[in-house]
């Protein structure tokens, strides 16, 4: 037919064969997968050598490379990564013709976890020498993301008592129709009250598997146990009355250009603990000696805020708001004003709260304070319904919380920064890896499996910074 384009012909003979390169173009991105991953000193970075004996193995870097294309183009299965090996031409060019079976590029996964963990962060490294990192300023989140096993798989003492009530309300139904059928056969076929004796078997035999699991859930520390991936927990989520079975991946974002430069995989449900620890990672991977860390307040607790002042990193953190007071009409804690050269607080009525005595508090020293003249004060309706004093308690380190407060309140668009920052990234990085987000089991194993995530999507943003050629270009690259 004629005005269409025509294709050639399959069995049309070319004097001058076609090589791999004239398919791949000069901007592709798998061009920089290639130049980075040979640029690396795999053998240093832990990825296993060569065998003496047997039959020859494939190069790290060949299956590193499958990997980082793998996850840059969502494809994390490594069934359908041997068989994009073998018809994918950009892989074809990648590999040089290379196709592992899906067992050798499973095991490569699962046997060189810490190497391609060592490859993240030698990612950020390279974006370092780039000079990417300039501001100094990161964001702080953690986000709930899912395991293989799923919430039927998982059981905490509530969910394994009502399973057993469940199970033994069953068996007195089954008992009702088994005492029907006794004393007039006619109602019940026999075929019903034999399948009624089997499901009853089946229900005490379940019901002894869970009591065996309640042993098992009370010797764990906090109080779970998970059937299908040991390491993973049921956590809630924002959304009221939602949970889902998985981990907490903790992730430190540059607020400048969005690249991640930390994160962690910890299957505890809060991140009351993780702001210190997250925020010195992040600040051994800039290479910087003042951080500054904004996070929501979730992260608030004092003793990880005074850790990060420590460690020369300014904290951005809000502090939650648990005292009742507010809420019944009292004055606040704000509304007391502490005077240091005096060791006094100044309550709203301008009478002095003086120091009367300090103890140890859940280990934390506290000092409490109070003002003589509470009983007869004309505002006392106001700020307590206690008899006698408002009591005021002081941390030993409350001057700290003191002024990372004051740094907050002179930064107002802090949330709104740590908002479009961190909450972006993990939103694309969950849309990459689809529903059930993490294919592996066990921390290690999914420490992994985000590693090659972040590296993905770090490589991704890089691309669109810098421009593929130019990042080429680099002489850090060459």
């Amino acid at each position: 037919m004629k005005r269409y384009i025509e294709a050639v012909g399959r069995s049309q003979i070319t004097l001058l064969p076609q090589c791999l390169e004239d398919y791949i173009t000069e901007d592709n991105p798998v061009r920089v997968i290639d130049v980075f991953v040979d640029e690396l000193k795999l053998s240093k970075l832990g990825f296993a050598a060569a065998k003496a004996t047997g039959r020859p193995s494939y190069h790290p870097a060949t299956v590193l490379k499958l990997y980082i294309y793998g996850y840059l183009n969502r494809i994390q299965s490594s069934r359908r990564l041997e068989r994009e090996a073998q018809r994918n031409i950009e892989l074809i060019w990648l590999t040089g013709r290379l196709a592992p079976d899906f067992k050798t590029i499973a095991d490569f996964r699962k046997d060189n976890g810490a190497a391609i963990r060592a490859v993240c962060r030698e990612f950020v490294v390279l974006c370092r020498r780039l000079n990417l990192f300039s501001q100094a300023l990161v964001a702080i989140d953690g986000s709930k993301f899912k395991a293989v096993n799923n919430r039927d798989k998982n059981f905490t003492e509530r969910k394994l008592e009502a399973r057993i009530e469940q199970l033994e309300e069953s068996i007195a139904r089954y008992l009702v129709e088994l005492d029907r059928a006794d004393r007039d056969p006619s109602l019940v076929p026999e075929a019903r009250v034999e399948h009624l004796k089997e499901k009853m078997a089946r229900a005490k035999e379940y019901i002894e598997e869970l009591n065996q699991m309640g042993e098992q859930m009370r010797q764990s520390p906090d109080g779970q146990i998970s059937l299908t991936d040991p390491d993973a927990r049921s956590m809630a989520t924002s959304g009221r009355g939602t949970g889902v079975v998985g981990y907490n991946v903790q992730a430190v974002v540059d607020t400048q250009h969005h690249l991640i430069v930390a994160h962690e995989v910890t299957n505890v449900g809060h991140d009351r603990t993780q702001l210190s620890a997250m925020s010195k990672q992040a600040k051994d991977s800039l290479g910087v000696k003042q951080l500054t860390v904004i996070a929501d307040r979730g992260y608030f607790k004092g003793e990880e805020i005074v850790d990060c002042e420590k460690a020369g990193i300014a904290t951005l953190v809000p502090k939650p708001i648990t005292s009742p007071n507010r809420a019944k009409g009292f004055f606040d804690k704000k509304d007391f004003r502490y005077v240091p050269e005096q060791d006094v607080y100044v309550c709203p009525a301008g009478e002095r709260a003086i120091n009367r005595f300090t103890r140890l508090e859940h280990g934390q020293t506290v000092t409490r304070y109070w003002a003589s003249a509470c009983p007869r004060c004309p505002l006392k309706t106001r700020c307590t319904d206690n008899h006698a004093h408002r009591r005021i308690s002081r941390w030993e380190h409350e001057s700290v919380l003191e002024v990372a407060q004051q740094r907050l309140d002179r930064t107002p668009e802090a949330m709104r920064l740590r908002r479009q920052t961190v909450e972006h990234t993990f939103g694309t990085l969950k849309a990459w890896m689809g529903a059930t987000h993490f294919l592996m089991k066990t921390i290690p194993k999914v420490s992994t499996e985000m590693s090659l995530h972040v590296l993905a999507y770090n490589l991704k943003r890089m691309m669109q910074i810098l421009g593929i050629n130019a990042l080429i270009r680099r002489s850090v690259l060459r």
